[in-house]
């Protein structure tokens, strides 16, 4: 397996897009919780992101609300179980972390379902900071509070850039 990396400018700060073989696997913002060191993330090469490159940046722009990108999300079951319930909250809306645990079946999970969404490899397009308290507070978010305030204004269209 060949490990590759490319660092992108974005609203939020530099994004380091990580590859398995050409296959997006990680997404990671400055000073992120969990962000692997480095040195794990392969040799510098932007050859292969060019489409994770475009669908961000028109995400960005307010023109690309779902992303269609393949990604390889490593994890336990339970925690790529999380992470495919995200990909389906729909672009400027939240969902509970009751919510999730419900919808997988596991009511009583919200705490195990916060625990993965922190893990989560793939900020941003597997949409994370879409899940909020159960008062609809913002909860942590490995991206930071702020970032995760402005992602959810920004996807409801409070500030556009």
């Amino acid at each position: 397996m060949t490990r590759q990396h490319t660092v992108i400018d974005s609203p939020y700060g530099p994004l380091t897009l990580v590859a398995d073989d050409g296959v997006l696997c990680g997404l990671y913002m400055t000073d992120q919780r969990h962000r692997p060191p480095e040195e794990t993330f392969g040799e510098p090469d932007d050859g292969w992101s060019q489409e994770a490159e475009e669908q961000l940046k028109a995400y960005f722009a307010g023109e690309l609300k779902e992303f269609s990108l393949q990604l390889r999300l490593r994890g336990t079951s339970f925690q790529a179980a999380v992470w495919r319930e995200l990909q389906k909250i729909p672009h400027g809306e939240t969902r509970t972390y009751g919510e999730l645990a419900d919808a997988l079946g596991s009511p009583k999970a919200s705490r195990a379902v916060g625990l993965a969404n922190g893990r989560n490899p793939i900020g941003i397009i597997v949409p994370c900071h879409r899940v909020v308290g159960a008062d609809g507070s913002l909860t942590g978010y490995g991206g930071g509070l702020e970032r995760k305030q402005r992602l959810l204004d920004f996807e409801r269209g409070a500030a556009l850039f």
